[in-house]
This record gives structure tokens, sequence and C-alpha cells, in this order.
């Protein structure tokens, strides 16, 4: 059995993130969605709890995948998973920099090997940060986002006040 971690902060989840969990999901027996808290963004749009439900709720027709939150270091998570590998999404040579450090790092200290999909051209545009700044400021995002995101996203800004 072959156990893939995908993590992300998924604040909120994308059209993009979902398309690398799909793929995933084909060469592997097992895809754990790996929901984070990312240290270096101040605060989120969505709690943990929030994002992991969203996940879940999208990648209900994806039979081998479950969703988990985690704190702590990504390879202590991914040895407490049975998981071989790790899969990251790629958009452009910057995200490459940046995940190959983390990649060597990650298999510097455990062993795990960390796998690279290049996204989807329709979506390499997409972040979570650039759809939570459209959306924000009633920017259409249906196009970037599952439909049950997008309506989270509408309510999360109304009750925020709209442009917050």
């Amino acid at each position: 059995m072959s156990i893939a971690l995908c993590p992300g902060s998924f604040d909120p989840v994308t059209l993009g993130h979902l398309d690398i969990i799909e793929r995933t999901s084909r060469h592997f027996s097992e895809v754990v969605v790996a929901v984070i808290r990312n240290p270096q963004k101040t605060q989120s749009l969505f709690t943990l709890e929030e994002r992991q439900a969203m996940l879940r709720e999208v990648t209900a027709h994806l039979a081998n995948v479950r969703i988990e939150f985690f704190k702590g270091l990504l390879v202590d998570f991914a040895r407490d998973q049975g998981a071989s590998a790790i899969v990251k999404g790629l958009r452009a040579v910057s995200d490459f920099d940046y995940e190959l450090q983390m990649a060597q790092m990650n298999q510097r200290l455990s062993g795990i090997d960390t796998f690279f999909i290049s996204t989807s051209p329709q979506y390499s545009f997409l972040s979570s940060s650039l759809v939570r700044e459209v959306g924000r400021f009633g920017g259409d995002v249906s196009t970037m986002v599952p439909a049950s995101v997008a309506t989270r996203l509408t309510e999360r800004f109304a009750e925020q006040g709209g442009q917050a």
C-alpha cells in the first residue's frame, strides 16, 4: 500500500489544489491531505476545522483520500501516517526554488521523497492568497474554487463587512 501526503494550508482550497489531489489519487493507494497552519501566514480566513470540512466535501468523490490536520514537522506527520511520499504541485519556477529546498530537507530528515506535479495550465495562476484578495473585493471566484467554497467565501466576506 502506497500512501502519499499532500500538504498545504488550503485557505481556501482552489481548483488547482483539487486538481493535484485528484491526480495524486490516481497514483497512490491512499492520499492524506494534510491541512497545516502556516506559521508564515499571520491570519487565516478559515479555521483549520472549516478548511478540513471544505476539503472533505470537495474530495468526497475520491474514495482513497482522507483529510487530516497537524502541527509540527511535516516529516514527523508523514511518518505517523505511514506515508512513503510527499506530493506538491508546482505552478512556476519560483515555486520550484522554494519547494526543492523543502524537499531536500524533508528527505534528509526522514528519507521520505517528494514528488512534484506540474499544475494544469488552466490553474497555473491560482493561489489561495489571490483568491482571497479577489473575493475580499467582490470579484468573481467561481472559476477558481469549487462552488461550495465560492459560497463560503462570499458568506465569510459578508460576515466581515465586505472589504476587510
